[in-house]
């Protein structure tokens, strides 16, 4: 009987090992530079019924329709003969990629389907070198054909993928053709109806890359608790055992050296240097690491800081500390944004933050965001939450929506691992309490501490509300380190601002509490200093007063992220006068114009940095 107990028990301890192992991209190719951006003009074509794919009858395409062909339209055309094409992408119209189609032209603002893209290229090899395409993120299911063969597939609108090229890749010439389908249903993730516009196309990024025959696919570091700097490297290909490997940082006078395993897999080690200056919102520290092995070489930058909870405190570097946030959208500031999130927009969002709010945290909302926001946030110093997309109610009871969203939790982790910035990962939001979905949420977190102990597990919580008292009545609570609760009392429902300013929280003592969201919409530029109707800014200032007037009371509260930055589009949000597709919760517009409740924000936050 003890030895089947100590097998079971050994069996067990290693799930989270087989988990991690099973779970990782096959290819992931971490910091590395790339050859080529394929940014820029892409020509694309509307398939709303998937005629690219299929006939009628489910029969597949005829070739006039597949736009995947490595064919010259044009030039078969002129030829003449029997056959003829009901497509060209040589000679469709272009938008700019990255970019949601959404934003490209007024006809497809509402579009939800599938669409072709084509992109031309040369590509100069050298010979013995592996040739790779980078997709930063392309919403929703995707496929990729390259020179009329399919290279690859992916599903899931934000985090990137990789597919190996070298075989289907030419000198010049190259005819990359993606099709994707921005199609939800209940088994997608997120689901149908979201209350954020599920911008379709290729949003982020695309990237070719040209590698030895064996190279640095990843490689990782971090500080631990105990004071050293551990991490790993990965190999992928041929000859990827017995490797010398070194790691080198310049700044601290520290250098590494040893050797791949079987598997190509090389660990570090080390006491941290006596001269390490840990990452902190204050002192946003950045190292520049470089990693060499079997010839190949690749560069990071990162910082390096602890990160825990003791009771009901959060405590960066060991010291407990307070999280003044805010929740933010991936939309560019602008009047029509496209998710083309680059370093300017980026430093624009977050500037808002770091510089006007003088705030310490965002919450990236509600999906991975870009990784240049990441990186962003590394110099500026900001924590980051980071959240997939498991929003409100999806297919619980289905092992393949399960296996989606444990894949879209490690191709977050296995990007974003190494920004110090990021402390928070989050299993998702506003689910509705029920057996089979706290289920769901529990494989989730034990999948996050399997790729990732290092940072801390929450999820964005409902609540119950009895008389003036608000409890958290979750079973989920049990498998977070940090709790987190969407509240809008003042805003949705009848009550007065009196009646939020004395509301009470039943909240457990032992572990510390954000309020990740709470807010209200005003029309940026409606006053009425004398009704302060809804929708008014002067509502949305008297909101955030009462609110944070409440939240001063809760004693285990560590933190708030408001709903929340910019103003955003929303297809739930069609009141004619205030709304008009964009949910109007935003401390500023869609254009950057900053609403009375910004300063409000802004004076509470600098009175908490001092």
């Amino acid at each position: 009987m003890r030895t089947w107990i100590t097998l079971a028990l050994a069996w067990a301890l290693a799930l989270p090992t087989l988990a991690a192992d099973s779970l990782r991209p096959s290819l992931l190719l971490t910091a590395r530079a790339a050859d080529q951006d394929l940014s820029g003009r892409w020509t694309y074509s509307k398939d709303l019924y998937r005629t690219g794919f299929t006939d009628i009858n489910g029969w597949p395409a005829k070739p006039r329709m597949q736009r995947f062909r490595d064919v010259d339209v044009a030039a078969a055309e002129a030829k003449g003969g029997a056959g003829f094409f009901e497509y060209d992408l040589d000679r469709a119209p272009a938008m700019e990629i990255p970019g949601a189609w959404n934003s490209a032209v007024p006809e497809l603002r509402y579009f939800d389907g599938l669409m072709w893209f084509q992109r031309r290229f040369d590509a100069p090899t050298k010979p013995g070198r592996r040739s790779f395409l980078r997709f930063e993120a392309v919403n929703y299911r995707t496929t990729i054909f390259l020179n009329g063969q399919e290279v690859g597939k992916h599903e899931g609108g934000f985090t990137p993928f990789v597919v190996e090229v070298t075989q289907a890749l030419r000198e010049t010439g190259n005819r990359l053709v993606v099709g994707v389908d921005s199609k939800h249903d209940a088994q997608t993730i997120p689901a149908e109806i979201t209350d954020w516009d599920l911008y379709g196309g290729i949003t982020r990024p695309v990237k070719l890359f040209q590698t030895p025959a064996t190279f640095i696919d990843d490689a990782t570091l971090r500080l631990t608790e105990a004071g050293r700097i551990v991490g790993s490297l990965q190999l992928n290909g041929p000859q990827p055992a017995n490797q010398a490997v070194s790691l080198r940082i310049a700044a601290l006078n520290l250098t590494l050296a040893t050797r791949t395993d079987a598997n190509g897999e090389a660990r570090f080690d080390t006491a941290a240097p006596a001269g390490l200056k840990r990452w902190s919102p204050e002192s946003p520290t950045l190292y520049d690491v470089e990693f060499e092995a079997g010839g190949d070489h690749v560069r990071d930058r990162m910082g390096f800081r602890t990160i825990a909870v003791r009771g009901s405190d959060i405590l960066l570097n060991g010291q407990p500390i307070t999280l003044r946030g805010i929740s933010i959208h991936e939309e560019e500031i602008g009047p029509n944004p496209a998710r083309r999130i680059d370093e300017a927009a980026a430093r624009r969002l977050l500037g808002e933050v770091k510089n006007g709010l003088h705030g310490n945290y965002v919450r990236l909302s509600h999906y991975p965001h870009n990784e240049t926001m990441l990186r962003v946030a590394d110099e500026l110093g900001l924590l980051v939450w980071s959240e997939i997309p498991v929003y409100w109610s999806i297919d619980w009871d289905t092992p393949a929506v399960l296996d989606k969203g444990r894949r879209m939790q490690a191709e977050t982790i296995y990007r974003d691992r190494n920004r110090a910035a990021l402390i928070l990962w989050s299993v998702g939001n506003e689910t509705p309490v029920a057996e089979n979905r706290t289920r769901f949420h529990t494989a989730l977190a034990e999948t996050v501490r399997a790729l990732d102990a290092s940072r801390l597990v929450s999820a964005a919580l409902l609540v119950e509300r009895k008389g003036d008292t608000i409890h958290i009545a979750d079973p989920l609570l049990s498998q977070l380190d940090v709790i987190a609760v969407n509240t809008y009392a003042g805003w949705y429902g009848d009550d007065t601002l009196d009646t939020v300013r004395r509301l009470r929280w039943d909240v457990p003592k032992d572990k510390p509490l954000l309020f990740s969201e709470f807010g209200a919409d005003a029309f940026a530029g409606f006053r009425d200093p004398a009704l302060r109707p809804k929708f008014s800014e002067d509502y949305q200032a008297d909101y955030y007063r009462a609110t944070l007037a409440m939240a001063a009371n809760v004693p285990t509260l560590r933190g708030l992220s408001p709903w929340v930055l910019k103003d955003f589009r929303s297809p739930r949000r069609e009141h004619p006068v205030y709304q008009n597709g964009w949910n109007r919760k935003g401390l500023i517009s869609e254009t950057g114009q900053r609403k009375l409740a910004f300063d409000v924000l802004a004076e509470h936050y600098k009175a908490q940095a001092k």
